[in-house]
């Protein structure tokens, strides 16, 4: 078993109060929000601990954690993951951040808990730092990163050591892999401990050239092997201090909420870098998974793989915005043009599209023991990155009845030709008021005449 991922850093318990917006009040022209639901999570260094969890490895938090209600609701939330957490003593309160949203936007911020003395580093910090594969340092600026002895422990170790600054944190530890400002933190020239560099302003200079000019200049202030600077929609920029750096571009994303992408950016470099890959394919393989974060509803779908049994993240947001849930199921083996057009058929029903895909163990009970002839690791990813796709839920058993139940979609398509019987799904879909309807196929068009073909 490989040594485990370290992530050090400021934890927060962040909550999201999701309502519905449907009218204004009367004596003020705020919107009324009813149907308010509760969705707590990890947030800071403890939501970057939980996404590496959540992607199957094995993770250890170093962070200050308080004694109040705040603290222990954080800690049930990260024993949920499987996060180890070795917790230095704080005398302040848990800071909790609650957003208010309506129809996937932010309407407010609550923020609340105070800063206080964070006790010293343990033996138990020093002893999972100097054995991890990996360290992300997650800086939310409240002083975690400032504890006597962490970053002794960090200088000089072997493991790649990625650096996600704030701010009012602390300036990376020289020799760091990777640091991974956003353009807001490696721009601005007020921020001391994050910027000291002075931007030299050029005649006709672009935003790019000035961005490249900073990261170059970043690399060579803190001693880093690597700056990368993030740009949102525009991906990241790369520079390892030379006068062309490397450009990420990021693909097209449809979502207004990208909270939480940096953590997923940061996240995902270290895991590449731990499993061996070049600074260059991180930061690739960062952007994309930064962008896949945003699309699936950011930092708001957390959790989405465990509540699997209530239902995904992508199907609760837009029902919570009133919107139209679509769902359909299929094996997908060898996506084809019948496929595709089943699918967009069954995306413009609705506000959101959700794929019922059989596993590989349902697909071969199935179809037979030759089948299926792309895992489905590969068949979601390729059926994730389709635009009329927005999000993909895997089951086992023989039929899509449990996955339907969970996702309890407003609409079930189904492709085939069902003229003048019921669909089977029909009766579980009336439980709930849905519909169940049906798609004809493309004709000529599928999986086993593709198989037989390729084998003749």
């Amino acid at each position: 078993m490989s040594s485990p991922l370290v992530v050090i850093g400021d934890s927060l318990l962040d909550v999201d109060l999701v309502g519905r917006a449907g009218r204004l009040m009367p004596d003020a022209p705020a919107p009324v929000l009813s149907d308010l639901a509760e969705h707590p999570r990890p947030g800071g260094a403890a939501l970057a601990a939980a996404l590496l969890a959540a992607d199957g490895h094995e993770v250890t938090l170093v962070t200050a954690l308080s004694a109040d209600p705040a603290a222990e609701r954080l800690t049930a939330l990260l024993e949920d993951e499987g996060v180890r957490v070795v917790a230095l003593d704080h005398d302040g309160s848990t800071p909790v951040k609650r957003r208010v949203l309506a129809g996937g936007r932010a309407l407010l911020r609550l923020d609340e808990g105070s800063p206080g003395r964070i006790g010293g580093v343990t033996a138990a910090a020093l002893v999972a730092i100097r054995g991890a594969s990996g360290v992300l340092v997650s800086d939310y600026g409240n002083g975690v990163t400032s504890v006597p002895g962490l970053r002794d422990a960090l200088s000089g170790l072997r493991s790649p050591v990625v650096w996600d600054p704030h701010p009012r944190g602390s300036v990376p530890v020289a020799g760091v892999h990777l640091a991974t400002p956003n353009r807001d933190e490696a721009m601005s020239g007020e921020q001391a401990a994050v910027a000291t560099v002075p931007i030299v302003p050029t005649a006709g200079g672009s935003p790019l050239a000035r961005v490249s000019r900073r990261a170059a200049a970043l690399v060579e202030e803190w001693q880093v092997q690597a700056v990368c600077v993030t740009l949102g929609a525009g991906g990241a920029l790369l520079s390892r201090g030379e006068e062309s750096p490397s450009i990420v571009p990021a693909p097209a994303v449809h979502a207004p909420d990208t909270c939480g992408a940096g953590d997923r950016f940061a996240t995902a470099a270290l895991a590449a870098l731990a499993g061996g890959a070049v600074t260059l394919e991180a930061v690739q393989q960062a952007v994309a998974a930064a962008a896949a974060f945003v699309e699936a509803g950011g930092a708001s779908s957390y959790g989405s793989r465990r509540r699997v049994e209530t239902g995904p993240g992508v199907a609760d947001r837009v029902r919570a915005e009133g919107g139209t849930v679509v769902a359909t199921g299929g094996c997908f083996d060898l996506l084809h043009a019948g496929h595709v057009a089943t699918l967009e058929a069954a995306r413009a029903l609705g506000d959101c599209l959700v794929v019922c895909l059989n596993s590989d163990e349902s697909v071969r009970r199935l179809k037979g023991p030759t089948r299926p002839l792309v895992p489905q690791e590969d068949r979601a990813r390729v059926l994730a990155a389709l635009e009329c796709v927005d999000d993909v839920v895997i089951f086992d058993e023989d039929t899509p009845v449990e996955a339907i139940r969970r996702v309890r979609p407003d609409v079930w398509a189904k492709g085939g030709d069902y003229a003048g019987a019921e669909l089977p799904e029909a009766p579980l879909l009336r439980e709930w008021g849905g519909q169940a309807v049906v798609l004809p196929y493309l004709h000529g068009r599928s999986t086993t005449s593709l198989v037989d073909l390729a084998r003749s």
